[in-house]
């Protein structure tokens, strides 16, 4: 929050700033100015501006710095996640003992394709995938895919949900 507000400002500084800039050359062109101001008084309010406008350019591309590096980090800890994601089936379907065809097909179920999508894929019939899919919830000690899911997902998140015990 107090980046936002601390952008904000520094939007708002360098807007006024600009907008002395262009009062100042408008009302010369125009001749607007009705109480002339000493030349020692302008210039002051002249640097002043300047400095705003440089203070605004420096501090907006120190924040754009840290935004890209944040942003970085959390491509990183993303990537990190999907290999995570990735390590912790493997090591689910050594333990649950699946076969290639069965890790194929949770694989698949678990990105959320349909029994028909899966056949259609493997190049086998919906009900060898039925099978398939009913070995690997018995395997794995559940009754669907939303209870397998969810293993994955607790796994990642490092704590199951009470009542239900990981699987070793």
């Amino acid at each position: 929050m107090t980046d936002r507000i601390a952008f904000f400002l520094l939007l708002l500084l360098q807007l006024t700033c600009a907008l002395f800039f262009l009062w100042d050359i408008g009302s010369s062109v125009l001749g607007l100015r009705s109480a002339p101001l000493s030349w020692a008084l302008i210039e002051l309010i002249e640097i002043g501006a300047a400095l705003g406008l440089v203070l605004g350019v420096a501090v907006t591309a120190m924040m754009l710095s840290r935004s890209l590096r944040a942003r970085a980090h959390a491509e990183e800890s993303l990537r990190l996640a999907s290999g995570a994601f990735m390590d912790v089936l493997e090591e689910r379907f050594e333990t649950w003992a699946l076969t290639p065809a069965e890790r194929d097909v949770a694989l698949f179920s678990i990105k959320g394709l349909s029994t028909a999508e899966i056949a259609a894929l493997r190049n086998t019939s919906e009900g060898t995938v039925k099978a398939q899919t009913n070995a690997i919830y018995r395997k794995a000690g559940v009754s669907g895919r939303p209870q397998l899911l969810s293993l994955f997902i607790d796994a990642l998140m490092g704590d199951a949900l009470p009542g239900i015990e990981k699987p070793s």
